[in-house]
C-alpha cells in the first residue's frame, strides 16, 4: 500500500529512521569488543588515567579494531550503499550480514595496513613533536598525512564495498582518490567531525544515528567521485574511438587506391591497344597476294613475335607489361589468382 500526501511523506520519514538506527544498533553490537576495550575505560568519571596508560589501551584498541570494527564498519557500508545507488527495498539484516561475512577477511587485512600506518604516523609524530625548529615542524607534517591517511581509511570501505579489488589495490585506489580530491576529503572530515561534535552533544544519537549518518555521508562523497571519474572515462573513451576511427579512413582510402589505379590501367591498355598500321597493311597485302614472299613481312612479325616472346603487349605508344595482360584476363573472367582475390 502506498502512501500519499503528509501521511506518505511521515511514512518515508520514519522508514528512512528505522534504516538509520537498526544499522547503526547492528554496527555497534558487531562493534562491543573494540568498545569495551577502547571506550569503557574512559567512560569512568572516577577513573584517572595517566599518559601511559591511554597509550596502553589504544594500543590494545588498533590490535583489536581489525577482527571487530572494520568488518562491522564495512557492513555498514553494504547497507548504506544499497540505499544510495536506489534499493532502499533490500532487506536490513540480511544485507548487513552478508556484507559482514563477504568482506570479513579483506575488512580484516586492510584494517592491519591502516594500523601499521597509524603506528608509524604516531612514532615518527612523537619523535618530532618534542623537537624545535625545523624539526618541530615536521611534527605537522605528520599530523598532515595522519589526517590524509584517515580520509583514506573511510574511502576504503566505499571502495571495498562497490569493487571487487585485491587489498592492495584498495590502499591505492583509497589514497589515489584522496589526494586527487582534496576538496571532497577536506568536506568529508569536516562533516564527520561534525556529526561526532553533535553526538557528543546529544548522546541519544550515538546508538541510533551516529555512525550510519557518518557512513551515509561519507558514501556519497565517495559516490560523487566516482561518478565524475565515470564520466570523464566514458568521455575520453568516445574522444579515443573517434580518433581511431578518423586514423581507420586514409588507411581504408589507400587499401582501395592500388585497385582504382590497376582499373584506370586497365582502361587504358584497352583504349590504346591497336593494330599497328605496318602490320594492317602487311596483313592485307598477304590476304590479296596469298603467294607473296614472306620476307615483306618479316619486319613486322619479328616485332609481334618478339613482344609476345617477352610476354608484352605491342601498342602504339609503348609495350605493357605482362601484369597488365594477366589484369585484363582477370577482367574479362579469365581464371587465375588475380581473379580469385578480387
Amino acid at each position: 500500500m502506498e502512501f500519499r500526501g503528509m501521511m506518505g511523506g511521515l511514512y518515508r520519514i520514519s522508514e528512512w529512521i528505522m534504516r538509520f538506527s537498526v544499522t547503526n544498533v547492528l554496527w555497534i553490537i558487531c562493534s562491543i569488543p573494540f568498545i569495551f576495550v577502547t571506550v569503557v575505560p574512559f567512560l569512568n568519571p572516577e577513573a584517572v588515567m595517566s599518559l601511559d596508560q591511554m597509550k596502553s589501551v589504544l594500543l590494545i584498541g588498533m590490535v583489536v579494531a581489525p577482527f571487530f570494527l572494520f568488518p562491522a564498519t564495512t557492513a555498514m557500508f553494504t547497507s548504506v550503499r544499497k540505499w544510495i545507488i536506489g534499493e532502499e527495498d533490500a532487506p536490513l539484516l540480511k544485507t548487513f550480514f552478508r556484507g559482514y561475512k563477504e568482506n570479513y577477511v579483506q575488512s580484516l587485512i586492510t584494517g592491519w595496513m591502516f594500523m601499521l600506518i597509524y603506528l608509524l604516523l604516531y612514532l615518527n609524530y612523537s619523535f618530532y613533536s618534542g623537537k624545535g625548529g625545523v624539526l618541530g615542524m615536521v611534527a605537522m607534517v605528520f599530523l598532515s598525512l595522519f589526517l590524509i591517511t584517515f580520509a583514506a581509511m573511510i574511502h576504503s570501505f566505499s571502495i571495498m564495498v562497490h569493487f571487487h579489488m585485491k587489498v592492495l589495490q584498495i590502499l591505492k585506489n583509497s589514497f589515489l582518490i584522496t589526494l586527487g580530491n582534496p576538496l571532497t576529503a577536506i568536506m568529508m572530515l569536516l562533516a564527520d567531525g561534525f556529526v561526532i561534535y553533535m553526538s557528543s552533544q546529544f548522546t541519544f544519537l550515538i546508538p541510533f544515528f551516529a555512525g550510519t549518518l557518518m557512513t551515509y555521508l561519507s558514501f556519497i562523497s565517495f559516490y560523487r567521485v566516482f561518478q565524475k571519474m565515470q564520466a570523464r572515462q566514458e568521455k575520453l573513451n568516445e574522444q579515443q574511438k573517434l580518433k581511431e576511427d578518423q586514423a581507420e579512413l586514409p588507411g581504408a582510402a589507400e587499401a582501395e587506391q592500388p585497385v582504382r589505379l590497376e582499373s584506370a590501367a586497365s582502361s587504358q591498355a584497352e583504349g590504346e591497344v591497336s593494330v599497328h598500321p605496318e602490320q594492317a597493311e602487311a596483313s592485307a597485302s598477304a590476304a590479296q597476294s596469298p603467294g607473296q614472299p614472306a620476307e615483306q613481312t618479316n619486319g613486322h612479325k619479328t616485332a609481334a613475335n618478339q613482344a609476345e616472346e617477352q610476354g608484352t603487349l605491342y601498342v602504339e605508344n609503348g609495350p605493357y607489361t605482362d601484369f597488365h595482360k594477366r589484369f585484363n584476363k582477370s577482367e574479362s573472367g579469365g581464371s587465375g589468382d588475380n581473379n580469385s582475390g578480387k
